[in-house]
């Protein structure tokens, strides 16, 4: 059942995707440019009705040998048509910028501000888009694979200790 969405992602969109199954999953990748049209498309198609959020991450490719150094994912479930994708934005390390998919699914809000407060990743067009795990003067996104896990980071004490 997947295949038949990846092939028709294929169809619709031609060189602006690109599709494969890998482990069990079925993966579309696309530019930033083209993200919203292909999700939208998920989202509306009455064959598709990818209607259920599943998970926003961003994968870390250091030291794997791939470029670009990272890849915004987004995971979708079709409740209706019991079949699954994954959306792959390759982003460079100079210039992570991706759209929100936050306005098409509001279930992706939170776990966007996770993956931007663990990895960096800006999410252009997310409403609250803050740390939600660690505290604002914490410095850095701990879960990118060149983070120092033997950093210190400043003893911030709200009950004004520190003033």
């Amino acid at each position: 059942m997947a295949q038949r969405v990846l092939d028709d992602l294929a169809a619709r969109f031609g060189d602006a995707v690109q599709t494969r199954s890998e482990h069990g999953d079925e993966i579309v990748v696309v530019s930033r440019d083209r993200l919203v049209d292909v999700a939208t498309y998920l989202r509306d198609a009455p064959d598709l009705a990818f209607d259920a959020p599943v998970f926003a991450t961003v994968i870390d490719w250091l030291g794997q040998g791939k470029e670009p150094r990272f890849e915004a994912v987004w995971g979708l479930r079709s409740s209706q048509h019991y079949h699954r994708i994954q959306i792959r934005v390759p982003l460079d390390e100079d210039d992570l910028r991706v759209p929100s998919l936050s306005g098409l699914w509001k279930g992706f809000g939170w776990p966007e501000r996770e993956a931007f407060d663990m990895y960096g990743v800006r999410y252009d067009g997310h409403g609250d888009l803050r740390r939600i795990l660690l505290y604002e003067e914490f410095v850095g996104h701990p879960l990118r694979k060149d983070y120092p896990k033997e950093k210190r980071q400043p003893l911030v004490r709200r009950d004004g200790a520190n003033e």
